[in-house]
């Protein structure tokens, strides 16, 4: 899965308000989830199934990580 990420939409989480420790996702894309680090949005993105970023946020929501 490689997409062309040149027009895609970015946002960050409203919970982003940690000093610039951010990630940003684009849901511009059917399928698939690109994500990128906030600080260097020329640098590269990581591009997930959406199926595996739902689960991802989802357990996150649920706490299966702890607290981070």
């Amino acid at each position: 899965m490689n997409p062309d990420l040149s027009h895609a939409a970015w946002f960050k989480s409203s919970y982003s308000t940690n000093g610039g420790e951010c990630v940003e996702v684009s849901a511009s894309f059917p399928g698939a989830v690109p994500v990128r680090d906030s600080k260097d949005p020329q640098g590269p993105a990581l591009v997930f199934p959406a199926d595996a970023w739902h689960s991802f946020v989802t357990a996150l929501q649920d706490g299966e990580f702890g607290t981070v």
